[in-house]
């Protein structure tokens, strides 16, 4: 597996997960609990990874999740 994104909280976390699941692509997610104790802190973030054949797919739904948040009307 290697290495899709970090997750800064837990909230980022979930909507990852969420997205990974509902394309089925399988995941591990490494310090998941960690940092939910220390949240904030810049060097206990989630590692998500991936399966090297869904690396590609699996970026490509990431970036349209944080292309959709940023253009989320204020």
């Amino acid at each position: 597996m290697i290495h899709l994104t970090n997750a800064q909280d837990v909230g980022e976390l979930a909507m990852i997960k969420s997205l990974l699941d509902g394309n089925r692509i399988a995941y591990v997610v490494h310090g998941e609990h960690v940092s939910s104790l220390y949240p904030g802190m810049p060097f206990f973030v989630s590692r998500v990874m991936v399966d090297a054949a869904d690396q590609v797919r699996a970026e490509v739904l990431l970036s349209r999740l944080r292309l959709s948040i940023r253009e989320t009307p204020t």
